[in-house]
């Protein structure tokens, strides 16, 4: 059974520097809460043709990484995760290859947009997921999946505001 979640967030910063910041793999620990200890263990850059910008992951790109799914256990998840869409300044998308999911499909999307007469850049997170295990997967989703997922997210709105607001 497919679950989806959006997450969305409005910052006063230029489209392409906000852009600039996410397609950068290397800097998805900085904005994941803490007690996750996210750590990148191995990444493949595919670089964006026609980009000056070498540390963008394009299309092809491949990205491991590891996290706890529960604070202050040493029991570590692992992910491999590949991107397989990207247009500059607009999107990119990544899909689960090996992890916790049946499935996973994470679509980023950027564009600029004015509010109260300030320019900034309104970010959006797409996720469509299985869990698989029916209906075990849809009680996991209820209890865990979905509330921790939430609350990731309002740990990284908070991040890449307090992040862009010491940038400028």
């Amino acid at each position: 059974m497919p679950y989806r979640a959006q997450f969305e967030q409005w910052i006063p910063v230029p489209l392409d520097e906000v852009f600039r910041f996410f397609a950068d793999p290397g800097n998805l620990p900085r904005i994941m809460p803490p007690w996750m200890g996210v750590r990148i263990e191995d990444a493949t850059i595919v670089p964006v043709p026609d980009s000056p910008h070498s540390d963008f992951a394009g299309p092809g790109s491949t990205l491991v990484a590891s996290y706890r799914t529960v604070p202050f256990l040493p029991f570590r998840i692992r992910s491999q995760a590949r991107i397989v869409g990207f247009a500059m300044n607009d999107f990119f998308e990544d899909v689960q290859d090996q992890g916790p999911f049946r499935s996973w499909h994470h679509r980023h999307e950027f564009a600029s947009e004015t509010r109260n007469g300030t320019s900034g850049t309104r970010l959006r997170d797409q996720i469509e997921y299985e869990i698989g295990f029916e209906p075990l997967g849809w009680i996991l989703n209820v209890l865990f999946i979905a509330p921790q997922m939430r609350r990731t997210f309002a740990y990284r709105r908070r991040e890449v505001e307090r992040l862009f607001a010491t940038a400028t």
